[in-house]
Order: C-alpha cells, then sequence, then structure tokens
C-alpha cells in the first residue's frame, strides 16, 4: 500500500492496515492450530538445525592477527579449505566466520582458537621437548608457543644434565608457572608431576 498518495483518505488507509494486520494473524493462529493438529507435541525448535548456515564472531588479540592469517594468506586459506567455513579478520581482532552448518562452524573457531590460544599461569599442558639446553628444556605447549623448563625444575631430585631427564622430541607434562612482562613463559615438569600425583 502507497502511503503516500494524498488523494486516499487517512482513514481508509487506517482501517485498510488495521484489517491487514487482523488478517495476518488470524493466519499466523490458523497456521499454529493446524500444525498442532497434525503434529501432536511440536513445538518451535529451541535451537537451528544442525544443518543451518551458522555464523559467529570471536576475539582474539590484534597482535595474534598474523598467526591466523599467516605467510601471504596461507593459514586462513587453510583453514577455510579444511573447515569450508569462510573466515574474516579484521584490524580490531574480530574474527567473523561464517558456515554451511554447525559442524564446519565448530572445526572453524576450534583452528582458530588453537592458533591464537594463550598460555595461562597455573594450566597443565602436554607439550614436546624442542631444544635442550645446558641450563633447562624448551618445551612446545601448542603450536607456535613454548617455555623452558629450568634444570632446577625438572624433577624433584637434583639435576646434573638435562639429558638424564629429558631428550628432544619427548612428551612431557608441564606447568605454567609464570609469565614476564615480555611474554617469556616459565614451566615446570617438577610441580606438574607433583599436581598428577595429588590429583590421584
Amino acid at each position: 500500500m502507497d502511503i503516500k498518495i494524498e488523494s486516499v483518505d487517512w482513514k481508509v488507509m487506517e482501517d485498510a492496515m488495521a484489517q491487514a494486520r487482523e488478517g495476518r494473524l488470524h493466519i499466523l493462529e490458523a497456521m499454529r492450530r493446524d500444525t498442532a493438529d497434525q503434529l501432536p507435541g511440536f513445538s518451535a525448535r529451541s535451537e537451528m538445525s544442525e544443518w543451518a548456515p551458522r555464523m559467529t564472531v570471536i576475539k582474539i588479540k590484534p597482535d595474534r592477527i598474523r598467526d591466523v592469517i599467516g605467510p601471504g594468506g596461507r593459514v586462513i586459506r587453510g583453514i577455510q579449505e579444511m573447515s569450508g567455513a569462510k573466515v574474516e579478520v579484521d584490524d580490531s581482532g574480530s574474527v567473523s566466520i561464517f558456515a554451511p552448518d554447525r559442524a564446519a562452524l565448530e572445526r572453524a573457531q576450534s583452528m582458530v582458537e588453537e592458533l591464537t590460544q594463550e598460555a595461562e599461569i597455573d594450566r597443565l599442558y602436554s607439550g614436546k621437548v624442542k631444544r635442550i639446553t645446558d641450563f633447562g628444556a624448551f618445551v612446545e605447549i601448542f603450536p607456535g608457543t613454548d617455555g623452558l623448563v629450568h634444570i632446577s625444575h625438572l624433577a624433584e631430585a637434583r639435576v646434573e644434565r638435562v639429558e638424564d631427564v629429558v631428550a628432544e622430541g619427548d612428551e612431557v607434562l608441564v606447568k605454567c608457572i609464570d609469565i614476564d612482562p615480555s611474554g617469556r613463559i616459565r614451566l615446570s615438569r617438577k610441580e606438574a608431576l607433583a599436581d598428577a600425583v595429588g590429583a590421584e
């Protein structure tokens, strides 16, 4: 209805719009009633079908944007190819994920979160020994992030040589005990093992 037509009386317009509203409500009620009659116990879904298209936005630190995009956009293209979702990142750290279904959304979100996760103090990690030095071992706790287990934190007893306890490539349980202002992570195998024993 074009309400800009000046030749039609405003009262006629009001009546027409009121009738249209009544008609719309009548149709919706008839649809609800007929659906309930044909499908006893039927009610509207509390959530979308798992095959319905989805969209979500997650926030990451702006300095981690490069980890999601990767050199020449290689990482973000890989996420999109493996998940089937479309991923967009803006300069503020907002990551928008558009997916054809719930499974694709969850895959893409999990991949982004894994790439951008941050170490947490007092949390246990299963990591891999990447490098050994005289003063300790560098352990990768998740892709692209490692920390130092000082020789004094390798075991409860005194350790003479790092190689006596761990070797490169070993999977070890470690605990994050400190993160300094520059982002360097200190780990402890000794405290992780004590926590694991205490939890049993």
